[in-house]
């Protein structure tokens, strides 16, 4: 295993989820009674970084929690997970961001996300942790904290001259200045055809949608198309690289292993290509057990897993 020469910052959200399993989804206003419910560490952040810590990585975590139990809880949960947690902070008075989610029988769901502590971190709060940032190489950053505040970041890491990862998730209207500071966009099916404005078949508007992003300045499209794998975009060029192929158990958290896999590849010194596979295989391991945070693999299971498949890659 090849020394990482470079370390990994995410700066996003931190919730907790809680998940009701329920027969169906409630009609206005009719009361139903859950079969059960858990609760989880989640946002794309916090199962970014959490994903980065199991892999090996050297990683840093930056966002808000509130001043409550979850929020403490959350911080020591990353620390036990090998994360820096230098860059969090606590804001008092405010709650732990939360997402309820409801699931039924047939796995699909409806989700409430109050943002809590994660809707107040300011361009104020990337200035005060500035000194702890510029420690580190490549950035991820997610659309669960305000706009305004990952435009402002993005746009200074990227001055500093850092390696700017932006997973568009959710899918949000983003001012047209911030493309030129993303190395990375890694969008999947639903993003994709939230940024290209249609609705035709993923493959076919691929393309064409990633056209439009590189033309207003993003370097690299990395797309995220769940079984059959992922496409990576620059300039002319778009190159499909194959899932590994797996029995899906929860698909829960896929999309940021797949992050966390491309971000720790790229810390590696791998190339693109490789790195995009490396996301895919993170991303497979991910989905073969019940849960996000819980089901990530550690870097001996990736290594296991490549061997296995043997798909020529050497981290």
């Amino acid at each position: 295993m090849t020394v990482l020469m470079k370390s990994i910052c995410v700066i996003g959200s931190l919730n907790l989820d809680i998940v009701a399993a329920v027969e169906r989804f409630p009609q206005p206003g009719e009361t139903l009674t859950a079969d059960g419910y858990s609760v989880f560490f989640g946002g794309k952040g916090g199962n970014q970084a959490i994903a980065l810590g199991r892999l090996g990585a050297r990683v840093k975590m930056a966002g808000k929690v509130g001043d409550d139990i979850h929020g403490h809880d959350y911080i020591r949960h990353l620390r036990m997970n090998g994360v820096d947690v230098s860059g969090i902070s606590v804001e008092k008075g405010a709650a732990t961001g939360t997402a309820m989610i409801w699931v039924d029988r047939q796995g699909e769901n409806q989700i409430v996300v109050s943002a809590g502590a994660n809707g107040l971190l300011q361009p104020s709060d990337i200035d005060a942790m500035w000194e702890e940032l510029v420690h580190s190489d490549i950035f991820l950053f997610q659309l669960e904290i305000p706009i305004g505040t990952v435009a402002y970041a993005v746009k200074r890491l990227k001055q500093a001259g850092k390696t700017i990862v932006l997973d568009p998730a959710p899918a949000s209207l983003l001012p047209d200045a911030i493309f030129r500071y993303i190395d990375y966009m890694t969008p999947n099916e639903t993003e994709i055809r939230y940024y290209a404005g249609r609705q035709e078949r993923y493959v076919y508007q691929l393309k064409e949608a990633a056209g439009s992003l590189l033309r207003k300045g993003v370097g690299t499209i990395v797309a995220k198309a769940g079984e059959e794998g992922a496409y990576w975009i620059r300039e002319a060029e778009m190159t499909h690289i194959e899932a590994f192929p797996v029995q899906a158990v929860d698909t829960t958290g896929a999309g940021d292993s797949f992050n966390a896999g491309f971000a720790y590849a790229l810390a590696s010194g791998l190339d693109v290509e490789d790195a995009v596979r490396i996301g895919n295989a993170v991303g497979a391991l991910s989905v073969r057990q019940v849960g996000a945070q819980s089901a990530m693999p550690t870097r001996e299971e990736l290594e296991r897993f490549l061997e296995t498949h043997q798909r020529g890659i050497t981290l």
